[in-house]
């Protein structure tokens, strides 16, 4: 652990903001660690003072609630089948335990659910990472969180950011685009609500995550892989100019894909993020808001124009600044001509807190000089100030826009950090998207209305799209022509006309191929054998990563998904998509199949799977997954039948609930394993382990000294220290040939060389 001594400095900026911090030791943690902060912007406090944004009277309370620590907020993932057990154990177990703790003779208060998140699957709590250390209760509510955050199951995430997805209103057969996705905590609300049935293993829907940055694309793909769903990819590109794809529609013909859904979640100034981002207190101007103004139009603007008429963009900024918020929609809603629509939203989060939008408002430069509207702004400024960032000046337009739909959430009123939100309804195709008809006969070629190069230009002929953009775009039939997008221009016959687009720049670490699988692989026979794969599993979803040699790990996405990367390729950059499935163990061809079961893709391949496997009980997953390699009469005797019946190899471990037994989990566990010759093994990874073993009663931890494992009363399996090491320096609870199985395909297993007849496994 780094221990930071305390530091006291004071900053003094020319816009009068002055920033006064002491770190503690420890302050890198979890939630709250800032013990002595005085923060203070004149420049700040000035602006939102004029502006009024906050209620009369309340104004002392929200720069109040701005220097305070933000809450830690934790969510429960809500689309897997252990997300009601996680939140029997979080409300049953930890909570209850810290009700009862006191530290420095203060008494700890217990998280609380937030109170508009559906089913009490968000929590928040003020504690701190050095006060969960002070006590072991505490410590193992810590450790709990880590493990579970690191499998997928919890995940840490502020309180605000939760709020644009469920205004999203996803289903499951809904085609998704974030533009903006990293870090990726929203995209993971939207992966669970695609799979809110689990029953389903692919889902018709899809979610495409974006992000410009590609180092930002990895932090994007480690949050999403958690999840292990068939269908999110990730791709890295700007935008305020991503690609419009193509796919193949249900008749064979080529069509354009529209989402049913965009989160647009812009780069902002981040003046709502002070609570827990210490820097904007020294760096905030007004000047942040103006320059960023363009870019969140840009794209907002690609974002409505890929939406499918009749779908959702959710438009969201962590900012409280107008000019980022109600300008940008202003200027959407004035564009669009009518296609755009303000919807209400005030009842989708009841218990959520927030203030209406506003429809008046100031510029102010960093020099403090104020701007009621664009008249006003001298001609030196007009190249950092635009009319786009002033209200409209016509008051009934402006009355029709009802910016009052918008929706901005106040630090002081539910103890949170600032957010704006507004959601858009796409009533029509955007005026520069439009088709123009069809032309008869005898019409002149010049006749044909032009589409100008900007949103900002003519509109065309009020036709709308005449495929429904819902179902994937207008058919490219030879007498259909192709909807021209803002900043396309149309190419007449014998006239000259601009160069062609440049190809697709590329950026950053070349990623390996994409390459689906035929139904005739040679791959798939011994596969198919050895599983009893059933007649609909979809072979043709399956990809892996090489042209060329052996393939190590199999992938499978959904159909859409396929559909998207075959039609686009040369259009987009993808980083990352697909559940591995199957890994390479090359020793297992001895045994009829090449390939194991990977535990990522187990609940994608399980409705698909008829042979090899084995139903357990409660105490058959304890030994499993608390022993390295059991022999088979350790299981109780039913599993042990039905073990010594089946060949050795990759087995599945299937659990289903007793309702007689409301102790035990009531939600069906599927583990991967693997048969030896006299022994049985799960083959799955080290914080799952924790997970499983949690929802049995077992309780997993290391001491807070770290000089091994502490036991409660219900931990019936001696756990002992261990030797393998993660990435992070935790202690593994596999052994290292587990983690070089797990990660590298499993060639080093070979028969039963590995027996260890009942050897205990490592814990943390």
């Amino acid at each position: 652990m780094v221990v930071i001594s305390p530091v006291r400095k004071q900053v003094i900026n020319p816009i009068g903001a002055r920033l006064v911090v002491t770190f503690p030791s420890a302050w890198m943690g979890w939630g709250a660690g800032y013990a002595d902060i005085i923060k203070e912007n004149k420049l700040f406090e000035a602006y939102y003072r004029e502006l009024g944004l906050v209620p009369e009277g309340e104004f002392d309370q929200f720069m109040e609630a701005m220097r305070e620590p933000l809450p830690a907020t934790i969510r429960i993932t809500g689309y897997k089948s252990h997300a009601k057990e996680i939140l029997h154990c979080l409300k049953n177990k930890y909570f209850k335990e810290i009700q009862e703790v006191e530290i420095d003779g203060q008494k700890i208060e217990a998280p609380q659910p937030l109170s508009w998140y559906p089913d009490e699957l968000a929590w928040h709590t003020n504690m701190s990472r050095k006060i969960l250390r002070k006590s072991p209760l505490l410590e193992k509510f810590h450790q709990f969180l880590v493990s579970e955050t690191e499998s997928g199951n919890i995940s840490r995430q502020e309180a605000v950011s939760m709020i644009p997805p469920l205004l999203m209103k996803i289903e499951p057969h809904h085609k998704i685009l974030d533009l903006c996705a990293a870090p990726g905590s929203k995209t993971a609300q939207l992966i669970e609500m695609l799979h809110s049935d689990m029953d389903v293993p692919f889902p018709e829907g899809f979610v495409i995550a974006n992000d410009v940055d590609n180092k930002r694309c990895y932090l994007l793909v480690h949050q999403a892989k958690r999840l292990n769903s068939p269908c999110i990819m990730v791709v890295n590109h700007d935008a305020s100019c991503i690609p419009r794809l193509q796919i193949d529609t249900e008749n064979g013909q080529k069509g354009t894909l529209f989402y049913d859904r965009v989160l647009c979640d812009v780069p902002c100034s981040g003046d709502g993020t002070m609570r827990k981002n210490i820097d904007v207190w020294k760096k905030w101007t007004t000047s942040n808001s103006l320059h960023l103004h363009g870019l969140q139009i840009r794209i907002a603007v690609r974002g409505v124009e890929q939406l499918a008429v009749g779908g959702r963009m959710v438009y969201s900024t962590c900012s409280l600044n107008p000019i980022e918020d109600e300008a940008v929609i202003a200027t959407l809603l004035e564009k669009s001509e009518g296609a755009l629509e303000l919807a209400d939203a005030s009842v989708d989060l009841p218990g959520l807190k927030w203030m209406p939008g506003v429809t008046k408002w100031k510029l102010m430069t960093k020099e403090g000089q104020w701007y009621k509207d664009w008249s006003e702004v001298p001609a030196n400024r007009h190249t950092q100030i635009r009319p786009t960032m002033f209200p409209p000046t016509d008051t009934e337009k402006l009355a029709n826009m009802k910016l009052e739909r918008c929706m901005r959430i106040l630090p002081h009123h539910q103890n949170t950090g600032g957010f704006f939100v507004a959601v858009l309804v796409k009533k029509a195709p955007m005026p520069w998207n439009r088709t123009f008809p069809k032309l008869k006969k005898e019409q002149s070629s010049s006749s044909v209305p032009q589409p100008e190069d900007s949103p900002v230009g003519t509109p065309l002929p009020e036709t709308p799209l005449e495929d429904g953009e819902r179902d994937g775009g207008k058919e490219a039939g030879e007498d259909s022509p192709k909807e021209p997008e803002a900043g396309d221009q149309i190419k007449e016959p014998n006239v000259c006309g601009p160069p062609p687009n440049k190809k697709m720049k590329r950026h950053g670490f070349k990623e390996d191929p994409f390459v689906f699988l035929t139904e005739d692989d040679p791959v798939f026979p011994p596969i198919e054998s050895f599983y009893d794969l059933s007649p609909d599993f979809p072979k043709i979803n399956v990809l892996t990563r090489t042209h060329e040699g052996k393939k190590r790990h199999l992938y499978m996405v959904s159909k859409e998904l396929r559909n998207v990367m075959l039609n686009n390729s040369e259009r987009m950059k993808v980083i990352n998509t697909g559940v591995k499935v199957w890994s390479r163990n090359s020793d297992g061809e001895e045994f009829g199949c090449a390939f194991r079961l990977a535990q990522e893709g187990i609940y994608t391949l399980f409705p698909y799977i008829r042979s090899r496997m084995i139903t357990v009980s409660v105490e058959d997953i304890k030994i499993l997954l608390t022993q390295e390699n059991p022999y088979l009469s350790k299981l109780e005797e039913d599993a042990h039948q039905q073990a010594k019946k089946i060949g050795m190899g990759s087995i599945v471990l299937k659990y289903q609930p007793d309702n007689s037994n409301p102790d035990g989990p009531q939600c069906p566990i599927e583990l991967c394993g693997w048969r030896g010759k006299t022994s049985i093994r799960a083959f799955v990874p080290r914080n799952e382990r924790f997970h499983y073993l949690r929802m049995l009663g077992v309780e997993v931890f290391r001491d807070k000294q770290g000089q091994g494992p502490r036991e409660e009363e219900e931990v019936k399996d001696e756990v002992k220290e261990g030797e393998g090491e993660t990435e992070n320096g935790n202690k593994d609870v596999s052994t290292k040939q587990e983690l070089r199985g797990e990660n590298q395909g499993d060639e080093h297993l070979k028969g039963d060389e590995r027996e260890g007849g009942g050897e205990i496994l490592t814990s943390t």
